[in-house]
């Protein structure tokens, strides 16, 4: 820390007790009252040096008495300055220094020490040690920055904490790396002029590592909190980047919200330091958080992805703990609703902290974070409607966002599904949220909504046939379909519509291998006139074409149990007198809607035939009355 040296005497000051004592010989004839302490001086260095004393003692001595006694009760810096002051009247050797040199210029402001009582008065020399020292140094103007706050009033008038604002503000918007900032005042080694390090005053022709932008947050964060919303308000209108603003705030904030960092099980002391410069080692108080989560939602940028969704979960989970205002609560979902593509399951699993305690997390924030990121998408145009094919999104790459937020809001309803207290208006409102283009395949959905009917086994049959209507059975998969046909806790009517689809998606998929072994088999005609030189390939080609015959057999087995279950389901349908007549399968399946999806897939069967018949090969598939059979015939 640089220091600049006054006076030439040595210290002939002495305490005892609350008083101090100036010890050259003569007798003292003022004494100076600051706050507690006494001050047993002399008139005429005082008087020579500052106005205010003057008048004091001229005042005091009015009624003739040698000794007089004179209050200072309002002096900036209070009895440690005073004492640097009255030194300094006397000539002792005394140093200025950053720590000091604001409240010894504001004092000396105050006692009016100009050039008029002297040359080179205290004014002066702290002005000018101000100016050509601390203000040329980072480390010198925060120290003096920070002696700003308890005279704040003061040091305002005389534009102390304004020039020292700016002279950190100029030194964190400019490139460290340029002008050896902030090696040298971080303690560590000096430069030479030309930019190498110096050890022992010998140039060692070492260059010093290049330093990142982040180098000025561990010391920004030491500041008091107004003092620190003031420097970042300067750095932005020197055009700091935002990123930069935004990191000095993230740093600033976890250090002084202890909740921030017991979430991720970190243990570190600097937040246990109040809000104010100096640390005391107790934890911030609830009202001193509450007031800087409020300014942090103020100061932070709006912009998406610059903040870490992560740590705005920790803001909006501090700031529901704190009972923070509902505007600055609502800010942060408005934030996280921006960027909640970005987010995890771990992050949306935020405990409910109300008293009512209805469930054991708190689904409500969540629906109105996913209602803020549908609304932020339908603005940017990212949501659009678009076609689901064989389980995979035809739309243009700016789906990608709300797919994410589908599955991840899926996964967070299968993680609360158990909660017993959830009730059914809140898991449906929050799953239709998500619209359905959103979501490719549906197994998600499926996993959640079995997972809340398992854990409420009380629902009314209504309930869960309405339930289940959330979900669109022709987006299962084969393996999702398989495990809903043998789910007693869904309804039958569900279970009817899932196996008819897991039906023809079997026989979609039958029929697509014959095409496929059809398309072998010509091309290994197409091609025998080159067996010699290709013989590699057509073995692999005959080992493919045996596996897809193996993939057939076991479709084949599968849509057989199938058609068993689906007959013995019409009987049990039957028996129960919830279908008459004759055509009970034909009025169930126009029930559910799906007669004219069964005439499609036949069309397809007999198309996929016809073309087996042609390549030589034949193969049919039918559907009669719920069996499935296989002709062939040999080739001609």
């Amino acid at each position: 820390m640089a220091c600049m040296k006054l006076g030439s005497k040595s210290d002939a000051f002495q305490r005892q007790g609350q008083a101090w004592f100036c010890t050259t010989g003569l007798p003292s004839d003022v004494v100076v009252e600051v706050g507690e302490i006494s001050f047993h001086l002399h008139k005429f260095p005082l008087l020579s040096r500052s106005g205010v004393m003057e008048r004091l003692i001229a005042e005091a001595s009015e009624d003739g008495e040698q000794k007089c006694s004179i209050c200072l009760p309002d002096i900036p810096g209070r009895s440690k300055t005073f004492e640097l002051v009255a030194k300094f009247c006397y000539g002792v050797k005394l140093e200025l220094t950053a720590s000091n040199v604001v409240y010894l210029w504001v004092a000396a402001e105050h006692l009016e020490m100009t050039e008029e009582y002297g040359e080179g008065n205290l004014i002066t020399q702290t002005e000018t040690f101000l100016n050509q020292v601390v203000l040329r140094n980072w480390k010198d103007s925060l120290k003096a920055l920070q002696t700003c706050d308890d005279i704040i009033s003061y040091a305002d008038q005389l534009n102390v904490t304004k020039r020292c604002i700016e002279s950190l503000a100029m030194r964190a918007s400019t490139d460290p790396n340029l002008f050896g900032w902030p090696i040298m005042e971080h303690g560590g080694p000096m430069q030479s002029p030309g930019g190498s390090v110096l050890w022992n005053g010998i140039s060692t022709g070492a260059r010093p590592k290049n330093t990142s932008s982040d180098w000025w947050y561990e010391d920004a964060a030491t500041l008091s909190l107004p003092l620190y919303k003031r420097l970042i308000a300067v750095m932005e209108s020197r055009g700091i980047r935002q990123d930069i603003i935004a990191g000095s705030l993230i740093f600033y904030a976890k250090k002084y919200l202890p909740g921030l960092n017991r979430r991720q099980g970190a243990n570190d002391s600097n937040s246990s330091a109040r809000l104010g410069p100096a640390g005391l080692g107790v934890p911030p108080s609830e009202e001193d958080q509450k007031l800087l989560l409020e300014e942090i939602d103020r100061l932070l940028p709006i912009q998406r992805g610059l903040v870490p969704t992560k740590f705005l979960f920790g803001l909006l989970r501090t700031a529901m703990i704190l009972r923070a205002s509902p505007s600055c609560i609502s800010n942060f979902e408005k934030r996280i609703g921006m960027q909640l593509d970005q987010a995890t399951l771990e992050d949306l699993l935020m405990p409910n902290f109300s008293y009512s305690m209805e469930t054991l997390y708190n689904v409500d924030c969540v629906q109105r974070i996913v209602e803020q990121f549908l609304a932020m998408d339908q603005i940017t145009g990212g949501a659009s409607p678009c076609s689901v094919d064989d389980g995979q999104i035809i739309g243009s790459p700016s789906l990608t966002p709300i797919t994410t937020v589908a599955k991840l809001i899926d996964g967070y309803l299968a993680e609360v599904a158990p909660d017993v207290n959830l009730k059914l208006p809140k898991f449906q409102a929050l799953a239709a949220s998500i619209p359905d283009y959103a979501r490719p395949l549906d197994d998600g959905l499926y996993r959640a909504i079995d997972m809340y009917l398992k854990s409420h086994p009380w629902l009314s049959e209504s309930d869960r046939e309405q339930l289940c209507r959330l979900m669109d059975c022709q987006k299962l998969s084969l393996e999702a379909c398989t495990h809903a046909a043998q789910n007693e806790r869904l309804p039958l009517r569900i279970v009817v519509q899932v196996l008819f689809f897991e039906q023809l998606q079997l026989r979609t998929s039958i029929a697509g291998c014959f095409l496929v072994s059809d398309n072998l088999d010509g091309s290994r005609q197409l091609r025998s006139g080159f067996a010699g030189s290709t013989e590699g390939g057509w073995a692999s080609a005959v080992r493919e074409n045996q596996v897809l015959k193996v993939v057939m057999d076991n479709m084949r087995m599968r849509v057989s149990e199938l058609e068993k279950e689906c007959s013995n389901m019409r009987q049990e349908i039957e028996k129960l007198g919830l279908v008459k007549g004759s055509s009970t399968w034909g009025n169930v399946s126009k029930k559910f809607g799906l007669k004219l999806k069964s005439q499609m897939c036949s069309a397809q069967e007999g198309s996929v035939s016809n073309q087996n018949n042609g390549s030589g090969k034949i193969e049919k598939v039918k559907d009669g009355q719920g069996k499935h059979k296989k002709k062939s015939s040999p080739d001609g």
